[in-house]
């Protein structure tokens, strides 16, 4: 059988004169996991395009299975055997389980579909995926986790010669990505290949045989990865080496800014209490369902709390909403940036001035000198690439939109900044620049929370930790004093060290 089951050569895609890629190669070999690297806007999601039938490369070819093939469509991709996960979900929310993974290929007698084969073969794979859901429910009801391994059902149900995965465990817990995991070394094992595009060095390290980076649309190289470590791998994708990925400078901690005391909203959490000192980063981990964001939400004024106290430079406040908040001097990046935290059809200058509304900032959507020149001073100041600050923020890079998060709550100059997976869906180069802005910010003074899933980002970014499980905090540690496995155990309701 033909080793190769995927060459791209010479390929080349322009835009308006300028390329997205530049005679850029490919080789995807039978049974293997194939990690696809590069900083956004390198050109991986264009060279994906190509590979689905989405966009028509400009020069090139493609070999799939050993023959050339010309890839014109999705319908041409679909009937080669390729399938895509996007990073970007696109189920059909008022259709069934069921129908969503068959989507135009159900089971039909005739014209009519059999709806108890359908439902038959679909509940084979929910079983098969330990998936929590039945073949007649709605995808509207389920969350974000449970759609991404919706759609990684639906592509392994396909029988796919080539599936790609585009950050696919961005939204799951540690449960689905084992299970996640396991499927993977399943098709491994069956001989259909993975690309696999992930910001997660671990997973990278973990799962994948070989890399291929690009850089600015062009190829830089392809390794085996046991041949690379994560210094060589990052100087690949950013064109120089990145002296410490975690700037954390240390600060001497000031008063107490922000004090939760027994916060509770059953069942998410029960009497929560921490303290967040000025120019400190307390950094918060546990597994998905652990009550992070649930907890900080609350605190937020996004959700209700059942009881609890909230005290901001030592004085009782409550946050009955968002904007109380924010007038409090709270502020909050939440972990899905562009559901909740952009409007991307509008500008970023204006995204940028969003928050300042419950301030008495005015009307976003008009134009004012004052607030352009708040505007270039802030994107100046987080090196957002752009070309105008009029232009859409949904054109950006996902770490350029990040950043456009993050200056839209600098504007209100608040006390305190939540932070519920910063990084989460960027690449190395603007995770660095993130980093460089959260410990800039902790050393002017500002009390920082961080919550992320990324263990490596908790500990190297943090001066505290405090772990929670079950909603509840398990534990504390001090930053530089603690281990992956003692955060896990304690996640996990163990003791450290026993």
């Amino acid at each position: 059988m033909e080793e190769l089951v995927l060459k791209m050569s010479g390929i080349t895609k322009a835009y308006h004169g300028v390329k997205a890629l530049d005679d850029v190669q490919l080789q995807v070999r039978r049974g293997e996991v194939h990690a696809l690297m590069g900083e956004n806007g390198a050109g991986k999601s264009t060279l994906m395009k190509i590979v689905t039938g989405l966009v028509k490369p400009d020069q090139g070819t493609i070999r799939f299975e050993g023959r050339e093939v010309r890839i014109d469509s999705p319908q041409a991709a679909m009937h080669l055997g390729i399938a895509m996960i996007h990073q970007e979900l696109n189920p059909v929310p008022e259709m069934t389980v069921a129908e969503n993974i068959f989507l135009g290929r159900e089971p039909v007698r005739g014209v009519f579909v059999e709806k108890r084969k359908l439902h038959k073969d679909t509940a084979e794979l929910l079983e098969r995926f330990e998936f929590r859901a039945s073949p007649g429910d709605k995808v509207a009801g389920l969350s974000v986790a449970q759609k991404q391994m919706l759609e990684i059902i639906k592509a392994v149900s396909c029988n796919a010669k080539l599936i790609i995965m585009d950050e696919p465990t961005s939204a799951l817990s540690d449960g689905e990505v084992r299970q996640l995991f396991r499927t993977m070394n399943e098709l491994r094992g069956q001989g259909v290949p993975i690309i696999y595009i992930s910001h997660r060095m671990e997973e990278i390290f973990s799962m994948s045989d070989r890399v291929t980076v690009l850089r600015d649309g062009q190829y830089i190289g392809s390794e085996d990865t046991k041949a690379l470590d994560s210094d060589r791998l990052i100087s690949m994708m950013v064109g120089r080496p990145l002296d410490t990925i975690y700037p954390k400078e240390k600060v001497a901690p000031g008063e107490v800014v922000f004090e939760v005391k027994g916060a509770t909203r059953k069942p998410a959490f029960d009497n929560v209490s921490f303290q967040v000192r000025q120019g400190e980063i307390v950094g918060i981990a546990g597994l998905m369902g652990a009550g992070r964001s649930e907890t900080m939400r609350a605190v937020f004024g996004i959700d209700r709390l059942d009881k609890g106290e909230i005290r901001i430079d030592g004085r009782i406040v409550k946050h009955r909403h968002p904007s109380e908040a924010i007038r409090n001097g709270l502020a909050m990046v939440t972990e899905d940036r562009k559901e909740f935290g952009l409007v991307l059809s509008r500008s970023i200058r204006e995204n940028m001035m969003l928050a300042s509304l419950p301030l008495g900032g005015g009307n976003p959507f008009l134009s004012s000198s004052k607030e352009e020149e708040a505007v270039d001073e802030l994107t100046e100041r987080l090196r957002i690439k752009m070309n105008d600050s009029r232009q859409a923020v949904q054109t950006l890079s996902g770490g350029n939109q990040q950043k456009v998060v993050l200056a839209k709550w600098l504007l209100v100059k608040p006390k305190v900044l939540i932070l519920d997976e910063p990084t989460r869906g960027i690449d190395v180069g603007a995770k660095a620049e993130i980093y460089r802005l959260i410990s800039r910010l902790a050393k002017e003074g500002m009390a920082i929370v961080m919550i992320s899933s990324e263990l490596p980002e908790v500990i190297g970014m943090s001066d505290r930790i405090l772990v929670m499980g079950n909603g509840a905090i398990q534990a504390e540690f001090e930053g530089g004093q603690v281990t992956q496995e003692m955060i896990l155990t304690s996640a996990l309701g163990g003791k450290p060290g026993v």
